[in-house]
């Protein structure tokens, strides 16, 4: 409970950060991009209602943890991008520092993948389905 607890906090304080300092935000958003301050407001309310959505539904917890990891995943490009054009934000001001925080991205989906239990009850379907092509399905007596 403390890693999923933990994850909420992050998406919590880092949607509010959107919301409060969106200029440091607007680093990871490609200049090309259109409605790069909607970009970061949007997101940061993203960001705010996965972190509630963690704590409070308990019962879709593992699909939310999908939700969370694919959401991470789509905002890579913007790290990515922040380190292709060199733009410092974050206290990430080298190239070393945010190559750093590209290598961070993977651990963010595995932690929402993980604490949710969704990597758990993936493999656990992915074994039940196995079992059942083999003809191995143990069911109850009845």
């Amino acid at each position: 409970m403390i890693g999923l607890y933990g994850l909420a906090g992050v998406l919590l304080f880092a949607g509010l950060g959107h919301l409060g300092n969106p200029e440091e935000f607007l680093a990871q958003v490609p200049r090309w991009f259109p409605a790069r301050d909607a970009v970061v407001l949007v997101s940061g309310f993203v960001e705010i209602a996965l972190a509630i959505a963690l704590v409070a539904a308990r019962r879709h917890r593992a699909q939310i943890g999908w939700i969370v990891a694919a959401y991470f995943v789509a905002v890579f490009p913007g790290n990515i991008s922040q380190y292709v054009t060199h733009t410092d934000a974050f206290g990430l001001d080298s190239d070393t520092a945010r190559a750093v925080r590209l290598l961070f991205q993977p651990v963010l989906v595995a932690w929402a993948l993980w604490s949710t239990g969704a990597w758990r009850d993936w493999r656990a379907g992915q074994a039940k389905r196995r079992a059942t092509k083999q003809g191995q399905m143990i069911t109850p007596a009845g």
